[in-house]
Parts: C-alpha cells; sequence; structure tokens
C-alpha cells in the first residue's frame, strides 16, 4: 500500500487526472454503457454510408424526408448567396437578419400565436424559456422521462423542481397542491424515446385548477402529429390559453436546424428580455433560416408525407406483432422494441447491422436501468420495400437472439 501511495503521490495532476478518466471509461466500457460516434459519410437519408458500410437507416429523426430534399438544398445555398455564412452577432445586436424574422412571422402562423422567437438549438429554447418564467420562490413540475433539456432547464432554474409521475394527472394534481409561486407544468409532447403521446387534455385541465402555466416541448411531433403537422396541441385540438408556451425543434421534421418558441407578445418579448440563452448566442446561420421557410412550406402543403408515414407506422407495427415482438405503445415514428440489457441491445443492433440495417441502441443514463432499447424511427422516405426488408431482419434476428438466451438458460 506503502508503495501504492509512493506511486500516486509522484504522479503529475495531469497523470492522476488522465488515470481517473480512464477508470470512468473503463466502468462504461464493463457495463456496456460506452458510446461511440459512427461517422456518417453520405447525406441524411434512408440508405446512408457509415463508417465505410453502406447501410439502411432507421435511427434518423428526420420524419418527413426534408433533411436531404432538393428544394431546401436549393433554399439554403441561395440564403447563404444573399445573406452570407455567419450570423455575425447575437440578435439583440445586430445578427438578426431578414431571413429570422421572417421565419419566426412564418413559425407564429403555422403555430396559430401571436409570436414565436427563433434559437440556434433545441435545448437552448427549452433552458431559455423555463429559466426566464421562473426561479426562487416559484415551482417547475415536470414529467419524470422528459427530455434532459428539460430537466436541466428545471434545475437550473432555481425554482422548486419536482417531476410527477409519468403522464400520470393524478400525480401532477397532488404536486400542484403543494405548488409556490408561480408554477410551471412542463412536458414533452412526444417522449423521445418511448414515442408515447402527453396526455395533454388532462394535464392541462389539473394546470387550469391551479393556475398553473403549461409548456410543452413538442420536438418529435411537429410534422407527423396533426392534420396540418401542427404537432400534439393541433392532435387535440388545445390553443394558447391551454398550452400557452409551447417549443418546437428544427431538426427533426423540419429537416434544418435550431428551435423556436412559440405563445403570446408578451412572452416572446419576456424572453428576449430575460432569457441568457437568447440574449449571449450567436444567431444562427441567415441562410438555414432560409432553408427552413422552404421547409415549413413543404411540411405545411405536401400532405402525403404525412399519410405514407401513417401507413409506414401501421404496417410496422402489424408486422412486429407478427413475429411476436413487443412494442411500446406509441402512434408516432419513433417504435421502440424494449429489450432490457445494454448487453442484449448491443447484440440484437449488431446482429442487424450485419445485415445492412442501422438501428440504434439506446441504453442508461438515456433510459432508465433495465429498459434499454432498441429506438427504431420511420421516415416519410423510406418505401414499402424497405419497410419489409426490416421486418425480415428483425425477425431473423430476433430469432437469432432468442436462441442464444435459450442456450445460456
Amino acid at each position: 500500500m506503502d508503495d501504492l501511495l509512493l506511486v500516486i503521490h509522484a504522479l503529475s495532476v495531469p497523470d492522476i487526472m488522465s488515470f481517473d478518466l480512464a477508470v470512468r471509461l473503463a466502468t462504461r466500457h464493463a457495463e456496456h454503457l460506452y458510446r461511440q460516434r459512427p461517422l456518417l459519410e453520405s447525406p441524411q437519408g434512408p440508405e446512408v454510408t457509415v463508417d465505410g458500410q453502406h447501410l439502411l437507416a432507421f435511427c434518423s429523426n428526420d420524419y418527413l424526408g426534408l433533411a436531404n430534399h432538393p428544394e431546401v438544398i436549393r433554399a439554403l445555398r441561395q440564403g447563404a448567396a444573399r445573406w452570407g455564412v455567419g450570423g455575425g452577432a447575437s440578435h439583440l445586436v445586430c445578427g438578426h437578419s431578414t431571413p429570422h424574422h421572417e421565419l419566426e412571422a412564418a413559425l407564429a402562423d403555422f403555430t396559430g400565436r401571436p409570436r414565436a422567437l427563433l434559437f440556434s438549438t433545441g435545448y437552448m429554447a427549452n433552458l431559455a424559456a423555463v429559466t426566464a418564467l421562473v426561479g426562487q420562490g416559484d415551482t417547475v413540475l415536470e414529467d419524470r422521462l422528459n427530455h434532459a433539456s428539460l430537466l436541466d432547464a428545471g434545475l437550473l432554474s432555481e425554482a422548486r423542481f419536482s417531476r410527477y409521475l409519468h403522464n400520470d394527472a393524478a400525480s401532477l394534481a397532488g404536486r400542484l397542491e403543494k405548488a409556490t409561486g408561480a408554477t410551471l407544468v412542463v412536458t414533452d409532447g412526444v417522449f423521445s424515446m418511448d414515442g408515447d403521446l402527453a396526455d395533454l387534455p388532462a394535464l392541462c385541465a389539473e394546470a387550469r385548477r391551479k393556475n398553473a402555466w403549461v409548456m410543452v416541448d413538442d420536438a418529435h411531433g411537429f410534422g407527423p402529429l396533426g392534420a396540418h403537422g401542427g404537432g400534439i396541441v393541433e392532435h387535440f385540438g388545445l390553443g394558447l390559453d391551454a398550452v400557452p408556451v409551447l417549443v418546437g425543434t428544427l431538426g427533426k421534421a423540419f429537416g434544418t436546424a435550431g428551435a423556436f418558441v412559440a405563445g403570446s407578445e408578451e412572452l416572446v418579448e419576456t424572453l428576449i428580455q430575460f432569457a441568457r440563452p437568447y440574449i449571449y448566442t450567436t444567431s444562427q446561420p441567415p441562410a438555414v433560416a432560409c432553408a427552413t421557410l422552404k421547409s415549413l412550406e413543404l411540411l405545411r402543403h405536401e400532405h402525403w408525407r404525412r399519410e405514407h408515414l401513417a401507413r409506414l407506422i401501421a404496417r410496422f407495427r402489424q408486422g412486429a406483432a407478427g413475429i411476436g415482438l413487443t412494442l411500446l405503445d406509441s402512434p408516432t415514428p419513433i417504435q421502440p422494441l424494449l429489450i432490457g440489457t445494454s448487453e442484449r441491445t448491443l447484440k440484437l443492433s449488431g446482429l442487424l447491422r450485419e445485415r445492412g440495417i442501422l438501428v440504434g441502441a439506446i441504453r442508461p443514463p438515456t433510459v432508465p436501468a433495465g429498459s434499454a432499447r432498441l429506438r427504431i424511427t420511420l421516415s416519410a422516405a423510406h418505401s414499402e420495400a424497405q419497410m419489409e426488408r426490416l421486418l425480415v431482419c428483425l425477425d431473423e434476428c430476433w430469432s437469432i437472439l432468442a436462441k442464444e438466451a435459450d442456450s445460456d438458460a
């Protein structure tokens, strides 16, 4: 022991740090939780090249197939030619360009709200909204399965922070009874790892009884949900009174980048004045706003994308049931296949990849321990033939995994 202590004392601070980090990384490996970044060597689409391998991808959030749309690409190029590349400064200095302003107006019209405010990322939008609206002496109540950005925002707000049981209006009601100060109820619209919908009518009713505000992050709902792609609030027929704070991201069904918060005139002006992630960040490239204006137009008017996507979702669930797979209850493009252990989840993902299918293995801490899963995501860009290929490969790989489990037992 004395010799070990002498060795440790002889190490420099960088050496000690490297040793500590190496131990943490080795633990991740041993627990089958180590993450690696696949190298995408092609544009987004159903068929991609990743780490030199040609694959059929079912792991992108490009739900409407707009990320590589030629008209969106053309709008980006024309925007760069007209407005340059960099935003140059924050929106409050000299970085608020005409395309940003036009996109905000278009998003306000799309959501049926007086104003919308553009952000560079969804994480920033969530952090900005929560921390600008509540603080010390107030209360934030969040669904237990909310996205990490929402949970981080609640913790950083310095308000009293509590998490109610997933999608449980009765659990929310109990916490509302104990709330102090201004109270903000925060939920995802579509839960990103389960694919289920927030029970907004029930949650909003409980919030209304206690004069609490409701904030919905509908990152995964805009595009696939609603008759016109307006997301979960359109799906349930809810308006500004029920959901005064509505957040959306532009890097998923919109196919571009950034995010927005839509609401009242007073809400948006409050964010402009008090939301630090907005005030102290350089604006996104104006050309990206130009591209998003085009993708928003396609999202609103090309209804066939949602219709085709809905057919793919129905067919996948039918086919998965025929194989004997147990999916979570999701009517959205997010179709999680619950496996349980991280090791088995990685094994199934690897078997699929050997057959040319790319599906993400989602493990703790992204999901609770014991609930590792394949997060299968569908896109309007997928063909019916590609869907059938996925089902065939799933059937084959699931049988292999089941036989291995039987032999181990």
